[in-house]
């Protein structure tokens, strides 16, 4: 009896660490912007009192918070079908090679392992519409009679960060489906060119019942990124030209560093929490139904 609760006590003890991280970077945080949510919490005065439900009413009332809402959608839609898209045709295509694999993985990761700011500050240099190296080259190959805008003009610079976002992105994508496809046994696609099978049936009742499980959870993973990106955007346009490239967390963010109204910009975070948890409840439901009808 006394050797299992020292058991049961060693175990919490190897345990504590990890709760106490996660409680102080996730569970207070959630909890906090929960309480100030319901406040008049102003970042400059000490003092606040409970309105309730006023900020999210203040919110929901806003015209602005929509529009970053829609953008967010359309930001995470497009980033991520680009994503899949590029990612899963590289991981096919790298499957594929005999020689060098190894350095076309790395060549290929190079993107996905640098930083946000150095990723930001990069393009912001090659787009530059004075000096950038795209701009003048498209000029210098009659391309382009003015210098585009790629950064400034309203037209191109939502287009801009979805590729510069797919083009950070898809790398995960690539190694992760990667992975999945070694994880095959060879032998099925023997015996499926033995039955005849065309590489398209091959690719249907083989390949895709094996990593559609992992190509889902990597499709949850990258929802809650890339809605949630903020630094990427942020660096390069900061929500601009006239708000075209705000999404819900810059909005968030403008409202508690910008009007310093923290109850507001808390109330913003709950609700885009509420609607992440809605869409990840909604995929993990699909996730259930292909492991069930894979057992």
């Amino acid at each position: 009896m006394k050797d299992k609760i020292k058991s049961n006590y060693s175990r919490w003890l190897f345990v504590l660490p990890a709760l106490i991280i996660v409680g102080a970077l996730l569970i207070y945080p959630i909890f906090s912007s929960t309480y100030f949510s319901l406040t008049t919490k102003h970042l400059t005065k000490p003092s606040y009192k409970f309105v309730w439900f006023k900020n999210y009413i203040s919110i929901l009332s806003d015209v602005g918070f929509y529009k970053a809402f829609a953008i967010s959608i359309l930001w995470t839609i497009c980033s991520l079908l680009g994503q899949i898209v590029i990612g899963f045709s590289a991981a096919l295509a790298l499957h594929r090679v005999k020689y060098f694999k190894g350095v076309y993985r790395i060549l290929l990761i190079i993107p996905w392992a640098f930083p946000s700011i150095v990723i930001a500050l990069a393009w912001k240099w090659i787009l530059n519409g004075v000096s950038g190296f795209i701009p003048n080259l498209l000029v210098n190959m009659g391309l382009a009679s003015v210098l585009p805008q790629f950064l400034s003009d309203g037209s191109l610079v939502f287009g801009t960060l979805i590729f510069i976002n797919i083009w950070f992105g898809a790398p995960m994508i690539m190694v992760n489906v990667l992975s999945a496809l070694q994880t095959i046994p060879t032998d099925q696609y023997e015996a499926a060119q033995i039955d005849g099978a065309s590489k398209l049936q091959q690719f249907r009742h083989i390949t895709l019942p094996h990593i559609k499980v992992v190509v889902g959870l990597l499709v949850v993973l990258r929802t809650i990124w890339v809605f949630n990106n903020f630094d990427l955007i942020y660096l390069i346009t900061g929500g601009g030209p006239a708000n075209a490239t705000t999404t819900v967390p810059i909005y968030a963010y403008n409202m508690g560093w910008g009007t310093k109204l923290l109850g507001k910009s808390s109330a913003v975070t709950m609700l885009l929490l509420i609607f992440l948890l809605i869409v990840c409840t909604l995929y993990f439901k699909v996730i259930d139904r292909w492991e069930k009808e894979d057992k």
